[in-house]
């Protein structure tokens, strides 16, 4: 589309920050929230002697390059006949964030973080989830810690929560200590500044590929999601880039899933009700048998976790290039995440995409809160005291956390479209290779290669099909709505 000014970044964030009004959440902190805000002056303390001091441990953060807000430190200890113990410390944000407070009440309007490449909109003020709260470098701060024994065939025997003061040794990034994994990369400075960190590290990553191999046995769903960010240069986007798996998200995946599921599990041992996070068994099932049976294989006719997670991992080897768009399918097939209370004897709904019984958010409280609302509960029993929400309270969250939820990613889906249409407004009428990825009573969809980004196919030949290859050409784009329109060439 022609226009007179080029948009910009700055034009992302109003525009992102309209979206999530349309949708129910804020963008701004109250007035409120600054005035609290600005009596707090340092991080939590607590005098309770039953917090351990485990600063000396070898901790490490491992995130995003980006990342500032964040959540967990893990380490580890080998254990003899191949057992190792498990650290996993989570940030105990409700020290400084206490129920029922200003803060605490725009945590729960908006319930998460949204995530778009223009700002994250954090759910608490960045003083707290970038500093105060957050498990910063050389800082001590107040933690859950989830000690966790890992026998050799990656069973979990043993599981302990309790209060305690850590210390992050090491803030590392994702991808260059993936690279060092992989002996494609030398080890982040930060750890060679740390004795014994490289030995730990080898060590935590084993031990997550051998609990990642567990799960997928037990029927985990390996899916491929399509989720570009954008790069900028000050204002300028300058490239839309895919975020890849590897093996150090998969080391962070791996033990935030079994803290979680630990923490669930310490709940309901605790005799009290506890907020869960699950996926129901699939109601569409029989849609999914049949979308298997158009690749040749055959479902049960009932749900089955481990023969469609059979099944996906053979179309991710048969296919790696449509791989994203089965996955988008299964995941609308299957349904969204949701929140639940779950009660004492109670029959588990369990998360049928992690293939586990027990599992609640409990490894995130400065980003997520349903995380909070966890963290509280596991401190109230630690301390002996009655749970800080009600059943009652917990229902009404959980169905509130569930929705907001669900706006937030819409709007960072939303603002996705909007960031590559920013990036390709000087690109009309440049040729592209694409896929055509879906249908619906608007037309085709289509998928480009590079740089990554969906848009719908205006006009183009008769009889296309999901997953066809075909040239396209880009007829416009419009940031303002996150539209991008293509038409097929020959």
């Amino acid at each position: 589309m022609s226009q007179e000014r080029r948009t910009s970044r700055s034009d992302l964030v109003r525009i992102a920050a309209a979206v999530m009004v349309e949708r129910g959440l804020e963008p701004e902190y109250p007035a409120a929230v600054q005035a609290q805000l600005a009596k707090i002056t340092s991080p939590g303390r607590d005098e309770d002697a039953q917090i351990r001091d485990l600063t000396a441990l070898t901790w490490c953060s491992i995130d995003n390059d980006d990342s500032l807000d964040l959540d967990q430190l893990t380490t580890c200890e080998p254990l003899a006949a191949g057992a190792v113990k498990i650290f996993v410390a989570v940030a105990d944000v409700d020290a400084l964030v206490t129920k029922g407070s200003a803060i605490d009440a725009h945590a729960w309007t908006n319930t998460t973080s949204v995530y778009t490449s223009a700002r994250v909109f954090a759910m608490l003020p960045e003083r707290l989830s970038t500093d105060l709260t957050s498990l910063n470098a050389d800082q001590d701060r107040l933690a859950i810690v989830t000690e966790m024994v890992v026998a050799p065939d990656a069973s979990i025997t043993q599981a302990t929560l309790y209060r305690a003061t850590v210390r992050n040794h090491a803030k590392l990034a994702y991808d260059a200590l993936s690279a060092w994994i992989d002996g494609d990369g030398v080890l982040p400075e930060a750890a060679r500044a740390v004795a014994g960190l490289d030995g730990q590290l080898r060590t935590q990553d084993e031990v997550a590929q051998r609990l990642r191999v567990r799960r997928h046995a037990q029927g985990s769903l390996e899916l491929e999601t399509f989720q570009p960010n954008a790069l900028f240069d000050g204002e300028r986007v300058v490239e839309i880039r895919l975020q890849v798996q590897n093996r150090a998200r998969q080391l962070i995946e791996e033990f935030m899933i079994a803290a979680n599921e630990c923490s669930a599990r310490f709940l309901a041992a605790a005799g009290g009700a506890s907020l869960r996070r699950v996926v129901r068994s699939p109601d569409r099932w029989l849609r999914i048998v049949e979308l298997a049976r158009k690749y040749g294989e055959s479902l049960p006719k009932l749900p089955d976790s481990v023969a469609l997670a059979a099944f996906l991992a053979k179309r991710h080897r048969a296919d790696p290039l449509r791989f994203p768009d089965l996955s988008l399918v299964i995941v609308k097939l299957m349904g969204r995440g949701e929140y639940v209370v779950e009660h004492p004897g109670g029959a588990p709904i369990g998360h049928f995409g992690l293939a586990v019984r027990d599992y609640t958010h409990s490894t995130a409280p400065n980003r997520r809160f349903p995380d909070l609302i966890t963290l509280r509960m596991v401190k109230a029993v630690l301390a002996g005291r009655q749970p800080p929400y009600s059943v009652t309270e917990l229902g009404a969250l959980a169905e509130h956390c569930t929705v907001q939820e669900d706006a937030a990613q819409k709007v960072e889906r939303r603002m996705r479209k909007s960031e590559a249409a920013l990036l390709l407004e000087s690109h009309v009428g440049q040729r592209y290779d694409a896929i055509v990825t879906g249908s619906s009573e608007s037309g085709l969809w289509v998928r480009i290669f590079t740089p990554p980004a969906e848009g719908r196919l205006e006009s183009g030949p008769r009889g296309l099909e999901v997953g066809q290859q075909i040239s396209v050409k880009l007829a416009s784009t419009d940031v303002e709505r996150g539209f991008i329109d293509f038409v097929a060439v020959d």
